[in-house]
């Protein structure tokens, strides 16, 4: 089914109000610091909606829409591994908090800071190598999904000539995210994020009642019980033949989620857009909570595919949809076609419109996030350190555009050439390795260990590029070529039989891991026996007689219970009462999954596990909690956004530019601290 004009109107009006919006961030940033940090004016209702919008590219989705065709609501319960992670990136502002402290643009820039300019460089480069290599693939997925998603042929005529769509389509989109990025910088991104975060999440809210009332439960739990043994959808205990997404999988989440906080820099405008550090810790904790309306649409949707595709009811109806899969030879492709091919064909009039636009929404967000990323970190962290005098501002802002510019060129021609040969979330997970397994450990070390050195985050840094590389070439070189090159035997037989052997048995989730824990080891080892780091934090993070911003009661030392566990005293009433409330919601589903977890594996050990039926009927209800509490979730932060947006627009208004605050550092602070040292 393609789209109607109703559905196309709805797509065309959204994107107006985009645009009118980026036109008007255009009159509220100045300056480098307006471009690349918003000034630092954005509240955590705002930061909290627009960052999570960031991060939910229309690839993110398409990896999520995988997960849940695959492994159903199994991934929900093993994703409580994940609880107190939550937990302790809530309580304590985990890396988030310290990093804003030092107010520092970029993460490279911290480095600098802490480390010094050689590895600044070196991160920056490593940070925007990896980085453009991993948005490489997005525009091509982006296209795709649409392609499917509309009913868009092929080729169209044009002046007599065939000409592709595929590329055009790549071109439009990164176009449509190169002229917010223009527009205003990181103003124009935080405030049009916030509009495609309020509608989309409404927009997939509404889709999943629908959806609900479309396919009836007994209807998906038939097409969930009939899994195959070892490929449960509802019982967690039965993933024996799951070999992506299994229980590793997720205690590896985990594990990344508190290592890496903040470490991937796909959307690092948002860590130093916050009005100051508790903000950004207010906008963490709070930032769980739009998560969950986003894990009940990456359940239902592709559960509703599942059924649709599956359950002989729908079969005429679905017949047009498995002839077109039919015609996919590569099943990675395959499985990224799924879901915007049936839903094309389930979703009327309207409501298609809609489900395209909050799509769309999903493609730019994340489009614009990652162009002003990747171009801002390659210009003030593999250029402007090289620099003895600052840029002019004009100049500086224009190097920044254009280096985005290149990124998106860089993109396009890289989604022009790639052949899908994973699952998207493991090819993710390995190219995003090649920094974050180096970076989490120099960030978590120089923002909480004087004594982590230089030498440590430089032995770190490469031990993760090395293990991370590795593991890229290992899974990304089609299977038959490491085959042939066993046969062709030669010195490096060994080593391609061990290759071939990783990529048989060893996941992109698990190499990354691998790289992460071999990465920290080497941080702490060669700190330790290196010459002794005592590293003043105090002046990096701006405490004490350094205070530059801030609350200075939070410098006395903790002396209430709460204050102890990290709710110090810029925590007031309204902001302890969320904290505890945000809280309470992993703190029960953790002891929830720790209790359910032990009795079903008692049972399972007494020859009487729960069957499949108590567990759909656990999840039913499940199901229904989350959708009633998506609503409230919506409405909550839509408000508290809307509040945050007028006192950003006001606080633009009248800061005055500070041309020294362009992400230089002098003497071991940055430059527009200078005055107060």
């Amino acid at each position: 089914m393609s789209p109607s004009l109703l559905d196309w109107s709805i797509v065309v009006g959204f994107v107006a109000v985009l645009v009118a919006t980026a036109l008007f961030a255009n009159t509220l940033s100045r300056g480098v610091s307006g471009f690349l940090t918003a000034d630092r004016c954005a509240g955590r209702y705002l930061v909290t909606v627009a960052y999570n919008m960031a991060q939910v590219g229309v690839i993110t989705l398409v990896w999520y829409f995988q997960l849940g065709y695959d492994v159903g609501f199994t991934q929900i319960w093993w994703g409580y591994f994940e609880g107190p992670s939550l937990i302790l990136l809530a309580i304590t502002g985990w890396v988030i908090y310290r990093f804003r402290e030092t107010r520092a643009m970029t993460l490279a820039q911290f480095f600098e800071l802490r480390y010094s300019k050689r590895f600044r460089v070196l991160s920056g480069g490593v940070a925007f190598l990896s980085g453009i290599v991993n948005y490489g693939i997005f525009p091509g997925v982006t296209a795709r999904f649409f392609m499917a998603l509309c009913g868009l042929p092929e080729h169209f005529t044009l002046a007599g000539a065939s000409v592709a769509v595929f590329p055009v389509l790549m071109a439009l989109l990164l176009a449509l995210a190169i002229f917010m990025v223009f527009a205003g910088g990181m103003v124009s991104i935080i405030l049009t994020d916030f509009l495609q975060g309020v509608f989309c999440f409404g927009t997939f809210v509404f889709i999943c009642f629908w959806l609900m009332a479309q396919f009836p439960w007994p209807v998906l739990e038939r097409a969930m019980l009939s899994m195959p043994a070892g490929t449960s959808f509802v019982d967690p205990f039965g993933l024996s033949r799951e070999k992506n997404f299994d229980v590793f999988y997720w205690a590896i989440s985990a594990f990344v989620l508190f290592y890496a906080a903040r470490a991937w820099q796909g959307d690092q405008g948002y860590n130093s857009a916050p009005l100051n550090a508790h903000e950004a810790r207010m906008a963490q904790i709070l930032n769980g909570w739009r998560y969950r309306v986003l894990m009940l649409v990456t359940i239902i949707i592709p559960l509703a595919v599942r059924a649709f595709m599956t359950q002989p009811e729908y079969a005429e109806v679905a017949a047009p949809v498995h002839a077109a899969l039919e015609q996919v030879t590569n099943e990675s492709l395959r499985s990224e076609l799924r879901t915007p091919l049936a839903m094309a064909v389930i979703l009327p009039a309207g409501i298609l419109g809609l489900f395209v636009a909050a799509m769309l929404g999903a493609a730019v967000s994340t489009d614009e996030a990652y162009l002003h990323s990747w171009g801002s970190i390659f210009i003030q962290d593999v250029i402007l350190p090289f620099r003895k005098k600052p840029f002019d501002p004009a100049v500086h802002t224009f190097l920044l555009k254009l280096s985005a510019l290149g990124v998106a060129l860089f993109a396009f021609t890289f989604s022009m050439l790639y052949e899908p040969t994973q699952y998207i979330a493991m090819f993710a997970a390995l190219t995003a390795s090649i920094f974050v397994a180096g970076a989490g450990a120099a960030i978590i070390g120089g923002l909480y260990w004087s004594r982590g050195s230089t030498a440590g985050a430089w032995s770190a840094m490469v031990t993760g590029i090395v293990l991370s590389v590795v593991g890229v070439l290992v899974h990304q070189l089609p299977l038959d070529q490491w085959s042939a090159a066993a046969t062709a035997g030669g010195s490096g037989k060994s080593f391609i039989t061990g290759a071939i052997w990783l990529r048989e048995h060893v996941t992109g989730q698990v190499m990354g891991f691998l790289s992460m824990v071999s990465a920290s080891a080497i941080y702490i080892a060669v700190s330790l026996i290196g010459p002794r780091t005592d590293f003043d934090l105090g002046r990096m993070l701006n405490r004490g007689r350094w205070r530059v911003e801030g609350d200075a009661s939070i410098d006395a030392p903790p002396s209430t219970i709460l204050e102890k566990l990290g709710m110090d005293s810029q925590f007031k009433g309204r902001d302890r009462a969320v904290t505890l409330v945000t809280l309470a919601w992993p703190l029960f589903f953790t002891a929830l999954f720790l209790v359910g977890t032990a009795y079903a594996l008692w049972r399972k050990a007494n020859d009487d596990p729960i069957s499949a039926a108590a567990w759909s009927t656990w999840w039913f209800w499940w199901t229904w909690f989350i959708l009633g509490t998506s609503v409230v979730i919506v409405v909550w932060f839509t408000s508290g956004g809307i509040a945050d947006v007028v006192r950003m627009v006001r606080l633009l208004r009248q800061r005055r530019v500070d041309v020294r605050d362009d992400g230089r550092v002098i003497r071991g602070a940055n430059a527009d601290e200078q005055t107060s040292r």
